[in-house]
C-alpha cells in the first residue's frame, strides 16, 4: 500500500492491542476520577476502528479518519469526541510520505482540535498535558533536522513525562474536577492513553 498506509495501520492495530492489556488499569484510574469505563471506551473505540476494512485505503490520512470517526461513534463520553478529534485533525494534515516537519504539523493541529474541542489548558490534568509537550518535541525535532523515527522516540518521552506530571495535579476538566481533592496522586487516564497512542506511533511510524 502506497503513502505509508502499511505503517499507519500497523500503528492503530498496536494501539487496539494495548488497550486491550490495559483496560483494568485505564478503568482503575478512571475509577477514582470519572465513571470508571475510559479504558473500556477506548478498547472498544479502537476494536471498531481495527474491524474497518482500513487495508482497502491507498493513503494514510484516509485510515486516521476512518479510525478518527469510529471513535467518535463508538467511544462514550468526552473521550471519543477528543481522541476522535485529534487523529481527524492529524489525518487531514498527515504527510505523505511522512517527514519530522509534516508529522509535527499534524500533531499540532491534531491539538489544536482537541483543544477547541474540549477548552483545556496544560495544568488541567487532561490528555492536553501528554499531547502539549508531544507536539512542542516534534516542532523543536523538526527545527533541529531529526529524523522521524528519532523525533517520535522523543515526543513519546515527553508525552509520558506530561503523562506523569497529571499525578502532581489537580483536576479542572470534566467529571474529574467534580473529585478535584481526590485528583491529586492519581494519573489522568485520558493523558495515559494519549502517551499510549504517541508511544505505539513511535515503535511504527518511520
Amino acid at each position: 500500500m502506497a503513502n505509508g498506509v502499511t505503517a499507519v495501520l500497523e500503528w492503530l492495530r498496536e494501539c487496539a492491542r494495548e488497550f486491550d492489556e490495559r483496560l483494568d488499569e485505564l478503568n482503575d484510574l478512571d475509577r477514582v476520577l470519572g465513571d470508571g469505563d475510559h479504558g473500556t471506551n477506548m478498547r472498544r473505540g479502537f476494536a471498531a476502528a481495527e474491524s474497518l476494512q482500513l487495508s482497502e485505503n491507498a493513503r494514510a490520512f484516509e485510515a486516521l479518519r476512518q479510525v478518527g470517526m469510529a471513535l467518535v461513534s463508538n467511544v462514550g463520553g468526552a473521550s471519543g469526541p477528543l481522541f476522535g478529534t485529534f487523529l481527524l485533525r492529524a489525518g487531514a494534515n498527515w504527510p505523505s510520505p511522512p517527514s519530522t516537519a509534516g508529522v509535527a504539523i499534524a500533531v499540532r493541529q491534531g491539538l489544536n482540535g482537541v483543544v477547541a474541542r474540549g477548552k483545556a489548558d496544560a495544568g488541567d490534568k487532561t490528555m492536553v498535558d501528554a499531547l502539549i509537550p508531544a507536539a512542542e518535541s516534534l516542532e523543536a525535532s523538526a527545527r533541529n533536522g531529526e529524523d522521524l523515527q528519532t523525533a517520535l522516540a522523543k515526543a513519546a518521552d515527553a508525552a509520558e513525562a506530561g503523562r506523569d506530571a497529571t499525578a502532581g495535579m489537580v483536576a479542572k476538566r470534566g467529571r474529574a474536577h467534580l473529585r478535584a481533592d481526590e485528583s491529586v496522586g492519581v494519573l489522568d487516564p485520558g493523558a495515559v492513553s494519549m502517551s499510549i497512542i504517541l508511544r505505539t506511533a513511535a515503535q511504527h511510524i518511520s
